[in-house]
């Protein structure tokens, strides 16, 4: 799993039958200290996040299929989680 920060999402009226209902949002990955980290990707949405959210993202296709129990859904990351806080001892940083 991955702490991203949802900064935008996606409208798509036409779009893979698979995705019919779902909300596509726009995540940045963030490292331990909040700050982004890495290139901003798509997610589907199974937590009803929204603009400037933290969040938990899995960025594995097998593990997102099966959180929609679907096997043909073409999916590779799915927010999973609303991150409320995070508590991290700080000297943790320093590594």
């Amino acid at each position: 799993m991955q702490i991203c920060r949802v900064i935008g999402d996606i409208v798509s009226t036409v779009k893979n039958k698979h995705f019919t209902g779902k909300k596509i949002l726009i995540v940045q990955p963030l490292d331990l200290a909040g700050q982004p980290k890495g290139k901003a990707f798509l997610a589907l949405d199974t937590v009803q996040a929204g603009e400037g959210d933290r969040v938990l993202v899995i960025r594995e296709g097998g593990s997102a299929r099966i959180i929609f129990e679907d096997n043909e859904i073409p999916v590779q990351a799915v927010i999973t989680a609303v991150v409320d806080d995070i508590r991290l001892d700080a000297d943790a940083l320093d590594d």
